[in-house]
Formats: C-alpha cells, structure tokens, sequence
C-alpha cells in the first residue's frame, strides 16, 4: 500500500480541497495529535473557505517519540494526513473525514535549530502558534542565548524573534500575531513576560525589546476540543478503506471553539468568520475561559464521583441513565449558570453542546480518569459555583453540596500504596484514588473517622481550599447528613433525593 503524498492522492483521483503550493505563513511549535485537529484544522479549513493561503511549518520541540523521529514521518507524507472529526452534532451522529494539507514541512528543534532559525528570517511569516503543554510556559533563568537550542520555548521564541529583529527591525508590520494554546491562565501574556525576561537577562538592548513590545501581538486564548489521536485499534481498518498508508491519522470530537483575546485588526487577518469557524477574537477570553471550567469541566468533577461508586464506568453511560443526567443538568442549569457572567442563553447553548460531547460515541472517557486530582479539581472548577450561588441567593446549591460529599465518599480508602489510596465501590470493585501524596496521606489518617469527624476534618483543611468551608453557613452540617445518607443508601439514591 503506498503511504499518503500528493502524488498518491493525485493517483486516486481524490476530488478534496488540498493546497500543494503557498507562502509559509505559519510557525507552529508543537506537531501533536491536539494542535494537528485542531489550529492546523482551522487553517486549512481557512484556505478553503477564505483563501488565506498559508503553509504551516511544524516544530518538534522534543527529540524523537518513543525512539523515532515524528518529523520524518510527517515529512514521507508530504505533512499530509487524515482527520476525523467524530461524535454528535444536532442530535445527528457525525464522523467526517478530511485530508488536511496546510502543512508544508517538520523540523526538528534539536537536528534542524539553524533550519527553525532560518524561518525568522522568511518576510512572508507572519504568525507563531504554540501548544507546548502546562509546563511548557516557564522561564529558567540557566538558559543561555548562546545555546543552540536552549531548553525552554520561551528561551528558543526569544532567540527567534531577536533573529527576526536583525533582519527586518527597521519595517513595520514584520512582528508576529503570537497564538497560545497552552491550558493555563493569561498563556499569552505569561509567554510574553518570560520572553521580556531573556530579552532583560541576555541583555538583548532597548530597541529590541521596543520593538517585542510594538511590533508584535501575544495572543492569549482559550481552546475547547477534545482530541483522541491517532486511532490504533482502527488504524489498519482506517487505511485499508482509503487505500493508502497514513501513519499520523488523528481523531477528535466535532465540537470545537477557540477564544483569541486581541485587538480588532485581528479579525481581518485572519477570516476565521468568513471560513465559518467557531472562532472567537474578544478583548477578554476570560468569561469563556470562566464558562468552560464551570459547566464543562464543573459538570465531570461534581457529577463523575458519585456516578462511579453508583457503578458506572464510563460518561457516555452516564448520560444513558436518567437519573445522573438530570442530576448533572440541575447542576449546570440551576446552580452553575446563574452564577456566570456571560448571557444565560450563551451559557445555555454550551450547556446543551456539553450534553452531545458527553455522549460521543466514539469515545470511551473513563470516569476513574476524570478522577485523578478531583481535590484541586473540585477546587477550581466547582467550589467557585458553590460560593457564587450562596452569594446569589443566600442559600446552598443541593447538587453542588451533594457532589462534595460524594468527593468524600470516593476518597475514603482504607490501604496506602506506592500506587495510591486503595478503596472499594459498594459493588466489591476495587479502585485506586489518585491524587498528590499530601491529600491521600490526609484521607488515609482519617479513614477510621465517623462521617461528622471526616467532613470536619475536611472543610477545615485550609491547604486543600484556601479557606475554611465551615464558614459557609450550613454547609459543613449538610455535607455530613448527606455523608452519611451516602453510607447508608448510596449516591445514587442520592442523586435522586436531590432531584426532587
């Protein structure tokens, strides 16, 4: 079977949208399964739909995946490969296919540094994208300018950009638009402030740190897709229908938005809204960032606990049985959304999408994975619904108050190992609780304790919250009655009380 190249396609007579030649226009730090479905997916949809023209270069940041050279394999396919997009969309079942050709080349940070320099110097390169994961954004003051390359991206971008100033400092509008994809908070401006940094630290001058900050715009966003990669099980199968051999097909789900906090401008140059994308460009992504972490990632950390000790297994299950469902939706839409910022009806409609996303089909989203760190989960992503709906309306939320005590719940193991806290479902299963070392040697020194005692224990543990919960009225005195609801009737009839 021949791999997947231009030529291949051309041989089938593939009548899809593929773009051969154009200016590489893009550089992208990161070539991984989630920014191949996702930014380099919205480009290509934008050379379609917009004739935005633009070639995306991809750069590895790391030096091989498990012993070989992802580059190589994305250079033998001409940076060709297959996407789909699969789940629910409109209560219709989606799988869509497309060969994306946005991308021209892969270099190699660490064999091809003077080739991934050498884009600096290209007057046609216009945009940075960057998925270089959480800890990707960090500034070490070790590295050096005359590394080659250093180790940290900010340190390779800062090299960068101070080579693009040498070649076209003097020209306006030869800065880049800098796009952050990295989930953590205000990505862009973090970047730019660890750029500052090295520019301070290497002692690059004034003009060229004037010029960082006038000439080029550091994006912060939010993105929002979930993407499986490459599909292993499905593969063969997969390249067998198409008739061609493609060793970086990668999935995702349908749903897909991004928030790109930035001037005005930015909506002419990139016609996101003419190619149709889900793309937002606002002067404040943090209302959406607010929204996702609240319903989305809110809906698994309060709902997935409970769902797990009533036996469930995976979210797709869970949206199947109506009592968890409901359970989750008078979480989102009663106690989660009135105390947003954004319209009802914007968080209505993500709401709803939320729903379909849950129950994609395609993938299987282990409940005990959702798990792991459900301490800081809870924190972040519900605790700040829990404070707002007191705040609201001068009482508790009964979901979001049962969903703690099912947090408690899930973590009272009774084994300490090097894996984990060892607990057991109602059922008899056997689960391991993961979380850092701290908290499950807080819940195993208290695994003896009476429900009151341990919900004491636990609102009043400040390192976990911050602050102490006894001090939200009632709160402590309702979580112990539900704990104890739970020890003798289970979750599930708990979630049903709520309902009523």
């Amino acid at each position: 079977m021949k791999k997947l190249s231009y030529q291949t396609l051309e041989e089938q007579g593939y009548d899809g949208f593929l773009l051969k030649d154009a200016p590489e226009r893009v550089l992208q730090f990161g070539e991984g399964n989630f920014l191949r479905a996702f930014v380099d997916y919205f480009i290509d949809m934008m050379n379609e739909k917009a004739g935005f023209n633009s070639k995306v270069v991809l750069v590895q940041p790391i030096a091989n995946h498990g012993g070989f050279n992802l580059a190589d394999v994305i250079n033998e396919q001409d940076g060709l490969y297959t996407l789909y997009l699969r789940g629910f969309e409109n209560g219709q079942k989606v799988n869509a296919k497309r060969v994306i050709s946005c991308v021209s080349r892969c270099l190699n940070v660490h064999s091809d540094y003077d080739a991934v320099m050498a884009c600096a110097e290209n007057p046609d390169l216009r945009y940075i994208t960057c998925n270089t994961t959480e800890a990707g954004i960090a500034y070490d003051p070790a590295c050096k300018f005359t590394e080659t390359p250093p180790s940290s991206y900010p340190a390779k971008l800062t090299q960068f950009l101070y080579r693009r100033f040498q070649k076209f400092g003097k020209e306006a509008g030869k800065g880049f638009i800098i796009l952050a994809c990295e989930l953590i908070d205000d990505n862009g401006k973090e970047l730019e402030k660890c750029v500052l940094k090295y520019a301070n630290q290497w002692e690059l001058g004034e003009e060229f740190i004037s010029w960082l900050e006038k000439e080029n715009i550091f994006c912060s966003t939010l993105v929002d897709r979930i993407v499986t990669g490459f599909p292993r099980a499905e593969a063969a199968a997969i390249n067998e229908e198409n008739g061609y051999e493609d060793n970086i097909i990668d999935t995702g789900e349908v749903f897909g938005f991004w928030v790109i906090e930035g001037p005005e401008s930015l909506k002419k140059e990139l016609p996101f809204a003419e190619a149709g994308l889900p793309v937002l460009i606002t002067d404040n992504h943090k209302p959406y960032k607010q929204r996702k972490v609240r319903i989305l990632n809110g809906a698994h950390t309060s709902m997935v606990l409970g769902a797990y000790l009533a036996g469930q297994n995976i979210v797709r299950d869970c949206m199947h049985d109506d009592t968890i469902l409901n359970f989750m939706n008078k979480t989102i839409y009663d106690e989660i959304i009135p105390t947003l910022s954004l319209s009802e009806e914007d968080c209505k409609d993500f709401a709803a999408a939320v729903t379909e996303r849950f129950k994609n089909p395609f993938i299987d989203h282990a409940l005990l994975s959702i798990s792991l760190n459900s301490t800081s989960k809870w924190r972040a992503r519900v605790m700040p619904s829990l404070e707002g709906y007191v705040s609201k309306f001068n009482k508790l939320p009964k979901c979001i108050t049962a969903s703690f005590a099912f947090y408690i719940a899930f973590y009272r193991g009774t084994e300490l190992t090097d894996a984990g806290l060892e607990a057991k479902r109602p059922n008899g299963d056997c689960y391991t609780i993961s979380d850092d070392r701290s908290v499950l040697e807080f819940y195993y020194a208290h695994k003896d304790d009476s429900a009151k005692d341990l919900v004491h224990a636990v609102c009043t543990n400040i390192n976990f919250w911050g602050k102490d919960l006894t001090e939200i009225p009632g709160f402590e005195e309702e979580v112990s009655r539900i704990l104890k609801n739970i020890e003798e009737k289970g979750t599930y009839e708990e979630m049903k009380e709520c309902l009523k």
